[in-house]
């Protein structure tokens, strides 16, 4: 490492309980609050790694006062992703965005890579750290061509962002610390210098099981958190309760712009077009949290399948499993919109201040949030 990175501070997060006793004003998770959207149960995390074999890996880095951003990774199974593909899909809310790898996903229905999210100028420079960590795995020799799949969110109100600080080390890291565990949320690793609806955003995860007579299956879902809007939680307005909210002012956040990256991964049989339809309807989600996917918001959800008979070997001609039908896919639809909509809620609630040369991002106050919530039948 070059002596002018060595005060950089690349902190591997540890892991969080699901829940545990904290005092009064004290970030935490929505549940802990009341706020228990749906009607399906969560796996034991409450979170994308519920899904077997899903690991979820990140770096947070804090550089002087001016670096506040970080990697997330996420890692559909334990193996090498790309001799071991699985299905995959994309769907675009609203396109503002650099998201790479989207073409061949789309084309090929299936990912070959590890998904990592990072700031917007860092997309680049954490795409070719990625192909060079995986060039390096065994059995690689010999690859010419693979297609790293990257998202990204603008955090240059509170980054440095033309920096583009993401060095090969933090993209290593984030991918070798990967885990099955719970995964840490709010400022931390991508969502580090983000801001939601005006408060802090960040990281969010949530899950949901489906009960055995509708196929026993399961859904998680992550997201970096980092748009506008007029908060709701629960279809509380919680956003206009508390004075901050788009267009409420010309000098304010006028448009609500910003994006969000959402990641979905499920252990049911579903292949490249019902995942796209799978990934479609984290939008509801995303919606009920007071979203308008705004012209200058990137809004982006990758989908993708874990189940063990329909990974691809590179060279395998067809998968062994037959996936479900359209009719069954349902079920899986509640279960993304109710996860999605929970993940987003814990990026904010589990997200802390945030300062740097460049502002200030407050988390968003739980006492006031507990009482509004009350005001309107919801919490504890």
């Amino acid at each position: 490492m070059h002596s002018s990175h060595t005060s950089r501070l690349r902190v591997c997060l540890a892991l969080l309980p699901l829940l545990v006793p904290v005092p009064l004003g004290a970030q935490v998770r929505a549940r802990s609050l009341g706020v228990v959207p749906g009607i399906f149960s969560p796996g034991p995390l409450n979170a994308i790694t519920d899904v077997a074999g899903v690991r979820v890996g990140q770096v947070t880095i804090d550089l002087g006062d001016s670096v506040r951003t970080g990697v997330t990774a996420i890692l559909p199974h334990g193996g090498n992703a790309f001799l071991e593909r699985v299905p995959a899909a994309m769907y675009v809310g609203n396109g503002f965005g650099k998201l790479l790898g989207i073409t061949q996903v789309r084309e090929l229905g299936e990912l070959e890579s590890p998904v990592l999210l990072t700031c917007t100028l860092c997309v680049w420079r954490a795409a070719d750290a990625l192909v060079g960590w995986m060039l390096e795995q065994p059995g690689m020799d010999g690859v010419g061509s693979i297609n790293p799949v990257v998202g990204e969110t603008n955090d240059g109100g509170l980054n440095a962002i033309r920096q583009r600080p993401i060095q090969p080390a933090d993209v290593r890291r984030a991918l070798e610390s990967a885990s099955e565990g719970p995964v840490a949320e709010g400022s931390v690793g991508a969502g580090r210098g983000t801001v939601a609806f005006g408060w802090k955003g960040g990281i969010g995860t949530s899950s949901r099981v489906l009960p055995p007579s509708l196929g026993g299956w399961r859904v998680g879902v992550l997201v970096q958190s980092n748009f506008g809007g007029v908060l709701q939680v629960l279809g509380a307005p919680v956003g206009k309760e508390l004075g901050r909210f788009a267009f409420r002012g010309a000098l304010e956040d006028p448009a609500g712009d910003g994006s969000i990256m959402i990641v979905i991964a499920t252990d049911a049989p579903v292949l490249g077009h019902n995942l796209e339809r799978l990934a479609a309807r984290a939008l509801l989600g995303l919606a009920r949290t007071g979203s308008s996917a705004s012209n200058g918001s990137g809004d982006y959800v990758i989908a993708f399948s874990t189940h063990p008979e329909l990974r691809r070997p590179a060279r395998e001609r067809r998968p062994a499993a037959a996936e479900l039908s359209n009719d069954e896919m349902s079920p899986l639809f509640q279960a993304v919109v109710e996860a999605t909509e929970e993940a987003i809620y814990n990026s904010l609630t589990m997200a802390t201040t945030v300062e740097s040369r460049a502002g200030r991002s407050e988390a968003l106050p739980l006492d006031r949030l507990r009482v509004i919530l009350r005001k309107y039948g919801i919490g504890r």
